[in-house]
């Protein structure tokens, strides 16, 4: 336990000096070579941007982690719920399954405008764009980790006449969850992609909507910050996606 936490802080430190490192060389090689702001602020003007009221970084960042939030959170409930559904419904996975990939298919970016037909403006369409992209891939993941239990275990609890919900809870969801927590760290990416693109497409309130009004003015600090934002939004994610996976398997693991 003991050498397992050192390992994690070694790590940690590692992780947090190189990011240190590109920072202090990102703020060198704009001064030293006198980079103007418009093309690429230094990491001091970019932070300094965060002093600028009318900005409201506070309100349109919380904006945008709720539509990634609320898209990851839907995407995560309905792929793992019709995942479970297909593993017991093989007939009805053959006729859906197909109809998904080929929806999968259709640019998210071609959506938007319907979405916001159907729902208007606000939080729900780009929630809903969100939810369209991340998805799919937790969806496949836990369908495959459904799929690939060890069948000796399975008809080793059929012969003790173990009930399906028995199947599910002993041997299918202990050994589907590292495919789970891998397509939710997929899905965890592209949920931040796609509120950001509904953003873009109609929105009014978010980072993404704020990049589109400074970039009329060149204001690039500003961009770079929403940026940044958006980054350590999905950073945030990601590690509370990791942290579950810890928790769920990695701890199960050292339990058994």
């Amino acid at each position: 336990m003991a050498a397992d936490r050192a390992r994690t802080a070694r790590s940690f430190a590692i992780i947090l000096i190189v990011h240190l490192a590109v920072l202090v060389l990102w703020q060198v090689a704009v001064d030293a070579f006198h980079v103007p702001k418009f093309i690429l602020p230094s990491p001091l003007a970019t932070v300094q941007t965060l002093g600028t009221a009318s900005y409201a970084w506070g309100a349109n960042t919380l904006v945008t982690a709720i539509e990634i939030l609320g898209g990851f959170a839907l995407g995560a409930f309905v792929g793992v719920a019709l995942a479970v559904i297909f593993s017991w419904a093989p007939l009805l996975s053959l006729v859906l399954l197909p109809l998904f990939v080929t929806l999968n298919m259709i640019p998210k970016v071609a959506l938007g405008p319907l979405f916001i037909v159907w729902f208007s403006y606000g939080i729900v369409p780009n929630i809903l764009i969100a939810f369209s992209i991340c998805f799919f891939p937790i969806l496949l993941t836990t369908a495959r980790g459904l799929r690939e239990v060890e069948p000796d275990l399975l008809d080793l609890v059929k012969s003790l006449r173990g009930s399906r919900w028995t199947l599910f809870r002993k041997i299918q969801l202990p050994g589907s969850l590292p495919y789970i927590f891998s397509g939710m760290k997929v899905g965890a990416i592209l949920a931040v992609a796609g509120a950001i693109v509904g953003e873009f497409i109609a929105s009014e309130r978010g980072l993404g909507y704020l990049m589109i009004q400074v970039q009329s003015s060149l204001d690039t600090p500003a961009m770079v910050m929403a940026v940044v934002l958006l980054t350590l939004l999905g950073v945030a994610l990601y590690g509370l996606v990791l942290a579950l996976e810890r928790m769920f398997v990695v701890g199960d693991a050292r339990q058994n």
